[in-house]
């Protein structure tokens, strides 16, 4: 089959790598759509040391799975493939098992390829109603939705989004579809003006927020969500980059700030937002790539003012 391949030096296409095999409680899917995110783009940055398939944002149907009446079913998936029988996976959160792996990012590879195999339980069905197109933003999405798991917002809550890329732009629907006024701040011309597009107010925010969300995937996130957060409000972190990057905290410290660390989220939330209309993608999208051009793919994902692009294996 046709997969997409970083060896830690370089992308490269290959067409001669071996189909996967599902093993017990494993369902093989073949990819309709998957889409390129700043952790991918990362991940050929140096990015956790990933080698192997990347790929996390997805959508296809099932080829192979033990559960028939799985079989033929258009899917996502949540990416952690979790042990199940730890402190963490007992607890229910599956997504902090210490021996996971996670789909195109940690030992597991990924979906920029014509198949994929995850757990059968990690996956979801797609409601009829929800276009490929809409449902390869899933994973992305319920990211954002885990921020209304992690902090309390609603109507009366001022909220700053920094980064106005695919991941904050969909944060701010879901802040604003939460009730909260929101500011989304970025430096992409073109990106803000789809972002006001979609009816979001668009920045330069003042200092004094409730809730800063940092999807900047910037170093410097953090030290500019402390300087538009109010003392004692809250800084939720979105942002993962490969470099270093010097940290003062003592502004956290002073202000008697509250730090979130904010991963993967509730994929149902998701779902049912793309399924009733709540949360729109296609203005998000710029391009659409063949597989065979995978490579040309990134390229383009890595150019300044691109929010989504995504790659088509066929199906």
């Amino acid at each position: 089959m046709r997969a997409l391949r970083w060896d830690g030096i370089r992308l490269a296409l290959a067409r001669d790598v071996p189909e996967p095999e599902p093993a017990p409680r494993e369902a093989l899917v073949r990819v309709h759509l998957a889409g390129i995110c700043r952790t991918d783009l990362e991940i050929t940055r140096g990015y956790l040391g990933f080698r192997g398939t990347p790929g996390h944002e997805w959508v296809g149907h099932v080829v192979a799975a033990e559960e028939a009446d799985l079989v033929g079913a258009r899917v996502v998936g949540e990416i952690n493939f979790a042990c199940g029988v730890c402190p963490a996976c007992v607890a229910g959160l599956g997504r902090h098992c210490p021996a996971r792996r996670v789909l195109g990012i940690v030992g597991a590879d990924g979906a920029f390829a014509d198949l994929v195999v995850l757990p059968a339980r990690n996956l979801h069905r797609v409601p009829d109603s929800v276009p490929d197109r809409a449902a390869v933003f899933v994973e992305p999405l319920a990211a954002a939705f885990e921020v209304l798991e992690q902090v309390p917002v609603g109507p009366g809550v001022r909220a700053v989004v920094l980064g106005d890329g695919k991941l904050g732009v969909l944060v701010a629907q879901v802040l604003v579809g939460a009730g909260a006024g929101v500011v989304l701040v970025g430096h992409h011309a073109e990106k803000l003006a789809r972002a006001r597009r979609l009816g979001i107010a668009t920045g330069p925010a003042g200092a004094g927020a409730d809730l800063v969300v940092d999807a900047t995937g910037a170093p410097g996130g953090l030290a500019a969500a402390l300087a538009l957060v109010r003392p004692r409000g809250t800084i939720v972190l979105k942002t993962t980059v490969a470099g270093e990057h010097r940290l003062d905290l003592a502004p956290a410290v002073i202000n008697e700030v509250t730090v979130v660390g904010s991963r993967c989220g509730p994929f149902a939330p998701a779902l049912a937002a793309l399924a009733g209309g709540r949360i729109a993608v296609a203005p998000l999208v710029d391009a659409v790539y063949p597989l065979d051009d995978a490579v040309g793919a990134f390229t383009r994902a890595a150019e300044p003012g691109v929010l989504k692009v995504l790659i088509e294996a066929g199906g």
